[in-house]
Order: C-alpha cells, then sequence, then structure tokens
C-alpha cells in the first residue's frame, strides 16, 4: 500500500511538473514572438500534449522506485528561432525557461516545507512536499546538462561558433537515443553528479530560510 501511495505522488508530481516546464517553453515562444507552439496545439496546461511515455513516465517513475535521482523530460515543444526575437538568444531564453520553473517548483515546494515545519516523510503531507521538492530539482539539473537535446545545450548552442554549432545539429538529431545511450552507459557518474548538485541546491535553500 505504501509503494503504491508512493508511485502515485510521483506520478502526479511528475505530471504537474513536466507540463509547466512544457508550458513556459510554450508561453516564451510566444511571447518572443513565435506562434509554432500555440499553433501545434502545445500552449495548454493539458498533460496529455506533453507527455513523452518513456522520458515523462517510465523513466523517472524507475528511477524513483530504485531510490536514484529522479530526472526526465516530455515532447519537445516546437518552434522557430527565425520567428523568435532575439535570434539564438531568444532561443536559449525559450529553453532554459523550463528548468528554470522546475527550480521555482522546488523552491516553493521548499519554503512550504520549512514553513509548515519541516513535516516528516512518514506523513503523507511530507512526503507529497520531499517528492515534489527532490522530483523538481532533478529535472532542473538534468535538463540544464549542456548535451543535445537537452535545454542546457540551447544556452551552449547561442555562445558557440558554427563548427561546435554543427556538431551539436548532429548529435540533436538522434534525441531520445542519444539520452538513453547517456543514461544507460553513464548512470553511476550521472546519478552521483545530480546527488551533488541536488545537495547544494538544497545547502542554499536550508540558507535562505534559516532552516
Amino acid at each position: 500500500m505504501e509503494i503504491f501511495i508512493y508511485v502515485l505522488i510521483v506520478v502526479g508530481t511528475i505530471l504537474v511538473s513536466m507540463t509547466l516546464h512544457e508550458a513556459m517553453h510554450a508561453f516564451v515562444g510566444y511571447w518572443l514572438g513565435d506562434d509554432t507552439a500555440k499553433r501545434e496545439g502545445r500552449l495548454t496546461l493539458n498533460p496529455i500534449k506533453h507527455i513523452d511515455p518513456f522520458l515523462t513516465i517510465l523513466l523517472p517513475l524507475g528511477l524513483a522506485v530504485a531510490g536514484l535521482p529522479i530526472f526526465g523530460g516530455a515532447k519537445p515543444v516546437p518552434f522557430r528561432p527565425d520567428r523568435l526575437r532575439g535570434d539564438e538568444w531568444g532561443a536559449a531564453l525559450v529553453a532554459i525557461a523550463g528548468p528554470l520553473t522546475n527550480f521555482f517548483l522546488a523552491f516553493i515546494g521548499f519554503g512550504v516545507w520549512a514553513l509548515a515545519g519541516a513535516p516528516s516523510e512518514a506523513t503523507v503531507f511530507g512526503q507529497v512536499l520531499t517528492t515534489f521538492i527532490f522530483v523538481n530539482l532533478g529535472f532542473f539539473v538534468f535538463n540544464i546538462l549542456p548535451i543535445p537535446p537537452l535545454d542546457g545545450s540551447r544556452v551552449i548552442y547561442a555562445l558557440a561558433p558554427e563548427f561546435v554549432r554543427t556538431g551539436m545539429r548532429m548529435i540533436e538529431q538522434f534525441g531520445i537515443i542519444f539520452i538513453f545511450i547517456i543514461v544507460l552507459l553513464a548512470a553511476q557518474p550521472l546519478g552521483a553528479f545530480m546527488s551533488g548538485a541536488i545537495e547544494a541546491i538544497l545547502s542554499l535553500f536550508n540558507l535562505i530560510f534559516r532552516f
């Protein structure tokens, strides 16, 4: 029964977090002048429009059950850099909007947890808040990695010379396959990096809330 409740909490958190993540990509793209996401039905809070079965559900749920840092993704929000104000910098803003949304959600979740007296994970409320914080920090850290097609790569793309961009475009064509290979072959160092990054962010949150 406990594992069933935990799975429900994780799935619910993932759906909320990734829906807001992808919706912010679409919103910032629209704000910067590109209506591609809106025309394709992605400027919405409907999770069905954003879910990728592997990245959104199977991967993060499997990591959660295994007790590893939770990360994942969703179907990429379409946009056209040539329609954005700011060109490649506009594309970088569209990309970073998703991970920053997860960071903000984690910050809000931690604030609620701290102000509520740090409820234990033994309670449903404490487990919901803790899961919400860790899932969103996992999504933030994973998606800002500068590896195509992750969001962080768009920031590097905006700064990189053309020969680097060419290489990044070649890697990006393989999309989910490339990410799957990285997760498969570098699971241990990736998990260690993410755990360290998440702990560092939590330390910052602790300082802010003086907990």
